[in-house]
């Protein structure tokens, strides 16, 4: 594992307990964690991420702990209900009393929150989203992201589907909520008037499919097109493109190109030539068959998760982002007040964990908030993700 001694070896030293009596979640030898995820609902493919986390801490207690303490991860099911997420998140603050949040999932269900952890200055992590606003350090300080903000990956994908077809008809599909409607102002950054003659279709995550939504874009006449969707309207949008006949250039948000949970479900074939951008590795990427970071991924889960389906980009995603927190956690040198919890991922700089793409670091201060500022383009060949071009870097989010 990449920065493996670094980040766990020198992490279980045992310094002196700092103000562990008053601080919420921190006992001599416990540390409490809080999570929420979508381990039912329309969302429920992005379980594997909180599984995969439970796992990973396994593995860290298994390992001693950090600064003595063995970590209990606290983890709730929300079915990807905004309501569902404040009911619990109320409950591992005020029942369970864990010290921070960590990787809770969904733009909708992060919003229905942010008001209350901010208020109750809480430590909310590396939110599983990539809305844009998690960067506004201001207005809600206690709140940090962490994957590339959905609105500069969308300037991305405009810039690109300018550059290869110009002059042609666009098309849009989103979630009609601050996930979806994060693309939609991406590609209007780019665009400016000219966004007006963008085809349009929105869906509710409550929706059965998005089959007539894809039909109307179809008829709309357009050549290209952006689906911002999670994964299960992922699938169904790249299902149903391909079945009706139609073969725009086509771009998928990054959040849903999972080989075994989006891919493979909508029909591999179907795919073919589909445009996204990557900022960690994919499983089956040959690049990675001797890469040391993924071969500690490939242990961890040999381990700790025999059964899982190594082709499902969560594992991934839920060991990365663990890894960036031991980080924070080992930088906090045994003080896991909520200030330096704070203080410290806030504090990252050029850090590397092992699943991120060559050339992209973690990088945060306390006037930045967005730790993840780079994508490379990648296409789906029908198999796997191919990348392409240069690792790129945002500079206007």
């Amino acid at each position: 594992m990449l920065h493996r001694r670094h980040l766990l070896a020198g992490a279980f030293a045992m310094p002196a307990i700092a103000r562990a009596a008053e601080t919420p979640g921190v006992t001599a030898d416990e540390l409490k964690i809080g999570n929420t995820m979508p381990y039912s609902g329309p969302a429920s493919a992005y379980g594997v991420i909180g599984r995969c986390e439970q796992a990973f801490f396994r593995m860290i207690n298994d390992q001693g702990g950090i600064a003595g303490r063995k970590i209990n991860f606290v983890t709730y099911d929300d079915g990807y209900s905004p309501p569902k997420t404040v009911e619990q998140v109320r409950r591992l603050v005020e029942q369970d009393r864990v010290a921070f949040l960590f990787n809770t999932l969904g733009t909708a269900s992060n919003t229905a929150i942010l008001r209350y952890v901010n208020q109750r200055r809480v430590p909310h992590l590396f939110l599983a989203t990539g809305a844009d606003k998690w960067g506004d350090h201001e207005q809600h300080p206690w709140t940090i992201g962490y994957q590339p903000s959905y609105r500069v990956e969308a300037q991305i994908y405009t810039r690109h589907m300018l550059a290869q077809k110009p002059g042609a008809k666009l098309a849009l599909l989103y979630q009609n909520d601050d996930f979806g409607k994060d693309y939609l102002a991406g590609m209007r950054d780019v665009l400016g008037p000219r966004f007006d003659a963008v085809a349009q279709q929105s869906f509710e995550i409550t929706d059965p499919t998005v089959d007539s939504q894809v039909v109307a874009l179809q008829a709309s006449g357009a050549e290209v097109l952006l689906t911002a969707a999670t994964p299960k309207f992922a699938a169904q949008a790249i299902r149903k493109v391909f079945d009706v006949g139609w073969r725009p250039l086509n771009y998928l948000t990054n959040v849903s190109i999972s080989i075994g949970s989006v891919m493979q479900p909508a029909g591999a074939e179907k795919g073919v030539g589909i445009i996204t951008s990557a900022y960690v590795k994919v499983a089956n990427d040959q690049a990675w068959a001797s890469d040391a970071g993924m071969l500690g991924w490939r242990d961890f889960m040999r381990r700790y998760m025999p059964e899982a389906d190594l082709e499902d980009s969560g594992y991934i995603t839920g060991y990365g982002v663990s890894t960036t927190l031991m980080q924070v956690l080992h930088q906090c040198e045994g003080d896991f007040s909520r200030e330096n919890v704070m203080r410290q991922a806030t504090a990252l700089h050029g850090f590397t964990n092992p699943t991120l793409l060559p050339g992209i670091t973690v990088n945060t201060s306390p006037t930045n908030y967005r730790p993840i500022r780079q994508m490379q383009l990648q296409r789906w060949t029908g198999s796997n993700w191919q990348r392409f071009g240069e690792v790129m870097q945002s500079t206007e989010a």
